[in-house]
């Protein structure tokens, strides 16, 4: 730099923080009537800031600004911006409840276009004829329509079944941690509920004497409800979330309140980390680590898990277990922990693909409470793809170059023939190399907002996973993201979701490697459906991770590799999720994999 241009910077700052001082210190100016309002005129607040500060600032946004700019930022900082921030810094300072959702809702329904079903149409399976298996083993990993047959036969009782599944989740919690809470007193309570109903000849449906579980960020009356996190541990809700009232209503017995990672990232939480029963030496992927580890191990018919981004897609495929993503705005997310407004949706995982959709149609629907909440209709019928003639009317897209490279394997592709096999339509579509992840600006403030006084406060400090990529690091340096990025980054939002539009004009569904980055962020960005389901095995040589790499802390080798389960992603248009079920029944019978256990839990 030059002298003259250095000489410049100094007097120039020198001059604007006297004229501040002056400015402090003058006597208030008694108004001209009929004057408006001016930005930049409130009294001088904060701490002084100088050119060197917003030198070093530009390098956190990536902007470049004139000398002449970065003098005249610093020199009304406190009277023009500062004074915004009143509502953290005070005087007035003003707490915000943690059930005050922003005033912007994301409706991920584009203007002028009417999506999902036009009326509700739900058809299951035939009923097994298959009697209720001698061994307890064989009924715990039985899918949720067979267990709904033989309670409704009256072959078992609820109470029966609950206690199969709460000495499982006793006997097996050890191997895998993925229990916070055991409601052993209030599941029999139910259980016996419903068996006095269904003698009585009350039958509620499908779900009526089903154990579940539930990741613990939803509220359980008077059943803690921690999030997985130290500071919450103690937390005892007064209420059920929505989705724990309707599971009550439909006669589901909670018998656990599963893991998750802490507030809902990755599988470590403060009791640990939640293991895959398929590789006990690694985790289960999270955040719905807990409901993966228990459905995956025959601990509980079905969970309810939920995703911001990957939280149920990324444990289903490790753990082999079926999850529904519902579209953003279909299930009310009130009583459950808020990590993203505009992200966050509630979802199931379970055994089987059209237990995913019983429960969906169990917890659907407004509430009155949550405002990203629409009316939805589900169109569902278990026979209507019943030969080739029917498959071939379905267009089924997928992304070339998604299937050729990683995370893509030899299973991916494989799944991708077997539906040409099957007659299905398949049709290669394209998306915009776009910087996708740019949308994450949206996810990173809003969770940094929603976890604004812990972190201030130091609370997240406590904290188990402390590493870089966890939640403390990203809460913090999220305060210093830009908000006119963030707006501009909602606006990409919207460009992504008329490319979908356009790519969903195109096909009816799409095939996907689960864990394809793109993926997961543009689809829980525009809240498009996903159904994941197991479609065959790989080998690992190493144990996976959701953590960054830390040389400190290397992952298990193994030799010879060990075999796990491998899953594909459907994704459909808005609230067609009864389609997407419907492809994965099909795929689901053609891929014969849904059976297989994990050893040691069998």
């Amino acid at each position: 730099m030059s002298r003259s241009r250095r000489d410049f910077l100094a007097k120039g700052s020198l001059t604007l923080m006297a004229a501040a001082l002056a400015a402090k210190n003058a006597p208030a100016q008694t108004p001209t009537p009929g004057a408006p309002p001016a930005f930049g005129t409130a009294p001088p607040v904060g701490p002084a800031v100088s050119v060197e500060t917003f030198k070093d600032a530009q390098k956190l946004v990536q902007i470049e600004m004139t000398p002449h700019d970065l003098a005249q930022a610093a020199g009304n900082w406190q009277q023009a911006m500062a004074p915004v921030y009143e509502r953290r810094t005070g005087p007035r300072k003003l707490a915000i409840e943690e059930t005050i959702s922003p005033a912007t809702v994301w409706n991920p329904t584009l203007p002028g276009k009417t999506t999902g079903p036009a009326t509700n149409h739900f058809i299951p399976s035939t009923p097994t004829t298959q009697p209720l298996p001698t061994n307890e083993v064989d009924i715990a990993f039985a899918p949720v329509s067979h267990l709904s047959h033989w309670i409704k036969t009256r072959q078992i009782t609820s109470e029966r079944l609950t206690k199969i599944y709460l000495d499982r989740l006793q006997r097996y919690n050890k191997q895998l941690n993925c229990v916070i809470t055991l409601t052993s007193d209030h599941a029999l309570k139910q259980a016996r509920q419903a068996d006095s109903e269904i003698a009585a000849g009350k039958y509620r449906g499908p779900l009526h004497g089903i154990p579940w579980g539930a990741k613990d960020l939803l509220d359980t009356a008077n059943i803690p409800t921690t999030y997985g996190a130290e500071f919450y541990r103690d937390r005892i809700p007064a209420e059920d979330a929505t989705v724990t009232t309707r599971l009550n209503e439909a006669g589901a017995v909670l018998v656990a309140k599963l893991s998750l990672g802490a507030l809902a990232l990755n599988d470590i939480w403060f009791g640990g980390q939640t293991m895959n029963p398929w590789l006990l030496e690694e985790g289960a992927s999270g955040s719905s680590a807990g409901p993966g580890a228990a459905v995956a191990a025959g601990l509980v018919g079905f969970a309810i898990g939920s995703e911001t981004q990957g939280s149920i897609v990324s444990p289903s495929m490790r753990c082999g277990v079926s999850g529904l993503r519902p579209t953003f705005g279909r299930v009310p997310r009130t009583g459950a922990m808020t990590l993203s407004w505009t992200c966050d949706k509630l979802g199931v995982m379970a055994r089987g693909v059209e237990d995913t959709v019983f429960v969906l149609q169990a917890i659907s629907g407004p509430d009155g409470h949550d405002v990203a909440c629409v009316p939805s209709k589900l169109s569902f019928d278990a026979s209507r793809l019943a030969s080739k003639a029917d498959f071939s009317k379905l267009r089924v897209g997928y992304i070339p170059a998604w299937m050729k490279d990683a995370p893509a394997t030899d299973v991916d592709r494989a799944a991708l023939e077997t539906l040409k096999n099957l007659g299905f339509t398949t049709v290669e579509v394209s998306l915009p190399d776009w910087p996708y992840d740019s949308l994450n600006i949206i996810l990173f403030a809003e969770a940094a907002a929603a976890f604004e006084e812990l972190t201030l406060n130091h609370k997240v400090d406590e904290l188990k996973a402390q590493v870089p990529d966890a939640w403390p690091n990203t809460f913090r340096q999220s305060r210093f993201l830009s908000a006119v990025d963030f707006v501009q980054a909602d606006r990409l939002r919207r460009k992504v979701a008329l490319e979908m539009e356009r790519v969903f004009a195109e096909v009816d569904l799409l095939l996907v490697p689960s864990l394809r980055d793109e993926f997961l962020v543009i689809t829980n960005f525009t809240g498009q459906p996903s159904l994941t389901v197991r479609a065959g095995f790989v080998e690992v040589s190493e144990a996976r991770s959701d953590w960054a790499p830390d040389p400190a802390k290397p992952l298990p080798k193994f030799s010879p590799a060990r075999r796990v389960p491998h899953g594909v992603t459907l994704v459909g248009r808005l609230f067609e999720e009864g389609t997407v079920a419907e492809v994965g029944m099909v795929l689901e019978t053609a891929f014969h994999v849904a059976a297989e256990r994990p050893k040691g839990f069998a």
